[in-house]
């Protein structure tokens, strides 16, 4: 005897029949399944790319710069630029600049400072050396840049026009909080007496 369609004889085996859910592929499956040409698709075969690893291209860069302190021995000098993420927001940092050729450190160091400061000065000594990596245009930059105490001996203060937004004289026991930059945060202060 066959059980009428509403005893639940026939649900059961409808359920027995049911099919698994399929799982979801991940986006980045889909995108190489739609990446593969439809023949390779059809036939199940997986296309290898022998493609060698790309790395971001090396620059080395040196630059040298560092503090000016003023002709009272209080104050040094700070450049700042605007943050590119955040036009309202001023980077402060110690003003530098690249050795052209020819040039010493010290020499590209004084230049530097005159021409996005206004202020020429003289070297009192080193403050040391510090480098650091950093991406810029798809390349991967390795800066070196020697830093060094300066003494005011002339000038006015004005920005250079096309590379720093704002500058000013810092009261010397400011200067390390106002830097943004760790590395010369560090530096400045461990280098003891600014005194030049």
């Amino acid at each position: 005897m066959t059980p009428a369609p509403s005893a639940g004889g026939e649900e059961k085996r409808k359920k027995s029949r049911r099919r698994r859910p399929r799982r979801k592929k991940s986006a980045s499956a889909i995108a190489q399944n739609n990446s593969e040409p439809t023949s390779s698709r059809n036939q199940g075969a997986k296309r290898k790319t022998n493609r060698p690893t790309r790395y971001a291209k090396r620059v080395d860069e040196v630059s040298a710069g560092g503090l000016v302190v003023d002709s009272t021995g209080t104050r040094g000098l700070l450049i700042a630029r605007r943050d590119q993420k955040d036009q309202t927001r001023l980077i402060w940092s110690l003003p530098k600049g690249h050795i052209e050729e020819g040039e010493t450190p010290e020499l590209a160091a004084l230049r530097e400072v005159a021409e996005e400061t206004g202020i020429t000065s003289e070297i009192a000594r080193s403050l040391g050396v510090i480098d650091f990596w950093f991406m810029a245009s798809g390349k991967r930059i390795h800066k070196t840049v020697h830093h060094f105490l300066f003494k005011e001996v002339g000038g006015s203060l004005k920005p250079q026009v096309t590379e720093v937004d704002d500058v000013a004289w810092i009261p010397l026991e400011e200067i390390v909080a106002k830097l943004a930059y760790p590395d010369e945060k560090k530096l400045i202060a461990r280098s003891g007496d600014l005194t030049p």
